[in-house]
């Protein structure tokens, strides 16, 4: 009897020191038990597989939305991308306009974020998600100005989740070096939120389905607060005197009305109500600062990415596709 609890606790050990291998571990495996009622020796045999990849740090170090405006637009808005955005559309003309009118989103944004994300499904990303949650997780880069371990190892925990759920191949499954997955590149966390299994085949499959992956993007937008046919932005006019921490980095949650914002020096120059709430984005041009008022739709798509950049690529992007199908 005591050979065979000692042999137990040697066997407890030796797959306990795979895990802790990772610093703060123990703490995670306790918290994934007690807070996502996982099994603790599943978790320490996954985090046993799971590897540091300095690529991951180093990638999360100088991520993309870090650019000026004027190098981070030709990234989304180039030819290929809008051209293959308009066949994507056609190809799927049916489908999206039906997940359109149920969701309540436009067909045009839907399309482009996941032609900005993977440039529709043609880059979901190499890396194994199990590296690159754990690398983040337990390896987060301290140089950066926010840590955000505790983010990474909760969207490690949900993607643990995610796999009872969906059945998924934890140590096979790929994505970006952010642990975003598919062609709607969904965090582990919004994949078991918003996602939904709209071809009705029982699973929610957001790299093979279509449906799936067109119907998960509305829907994300749609619990957000999409208010389909609202403006998302206006370009707008700076008077030298415009009130500068109006267009400070920030949340860009609308939070003055046009009128408001036009008593503090910002114009727009398009048509809109001047009781619409709004916030003031500067972009940097390769010249000059551009300034743009942006309403309540242009705050959903920065739920999804919270880079303005990114929601603004999002933005354009989708007006060059939908004047391509309409041409």
């Amino acid at each position: 009897m005591l050979y065979a609890v000692a042999c137990l606790a040697g066997v407890m050990l030796a797959t306990g020191a795979l895990a802790v291998e990772h610093p703060g571990a123990g703490e995670f495996i306790q918290r994934a038990v007690s807070e996502f009622g996982l099994d603790a020796a599943e978790v320490e045999s996954l985090l046993a597989q799971g590897d540091f990849q300095q690529s991951i740090v180093d990638a999360i170090s100088r991520p993309a939305e870090a650019k000026p405006w004027h190098e981070y637009r030709p990234i989304f808005l180039n030819d290929r991308r809008i051209s293959e955005g308009v066949a994507f559309w056609r190809e799927h003309q049916e489908l999206v306009d039906s997940v359109s009118e149920q969701y309540g989103v436009d067909p045009q944004i839907i399309v482009a974020i996941i032609g900005v994300e993977t440039l529709y499904g043609r880059i979901t990303g190499s890396y194994r998600v199990l590296d690159a949650l754990t690398t983040l997780g337990f390896y987060y880069p301290k140089d950066l100005k926010r840590d955000r371990s505790g983010f990474f190892s909760t969207e490690l925990m949900h993607f643990i989740k995610l796999g009872q759920e969906e059945d998924l191949p934890l140590n096979e499954v790929t994505g970006s070096y952010a642990g975003a997955m598919g062609m709607g590149q969904f965090i582990p966390s919004s994949y078991r939120a918003y996602a939904v299994d709209f071809d009705g085949n029982g699973s929610r499959d957001l790299w093979r389905s279509t449906a799936d992956v067109v119907a998960s993007v509305a829907n994300y937008l749609h619990v957000h607060g999409w208010r389909a046919g609202e403006p998302v932005s206006v370009p707008a006019e700076a008077l030298p005197a415009a009130d500068q921490a109006l267009a400070a980095p920030r949340d860009h949650k609308p939070v003055h009305s046009v009128g408001e914002i036009a008593q503090k020096g910002y114009h727009s120059l398009g048509d809109v109500d001047y009781a619409r709430p709004a916030a003031v984005l500067r972009l940097e041009e390769s010249d000059r600062p551009s300034y743009w008022l942006t309403f309540d739709n242009f705050y959903v798509i920065t739920r999804y990415n919270r880079s303005p950049l990114y929601a603004m690529a999002v933005l354009q992007l989708s007006e060059e596709i939908l004047r391509g199908m309409q041409s």
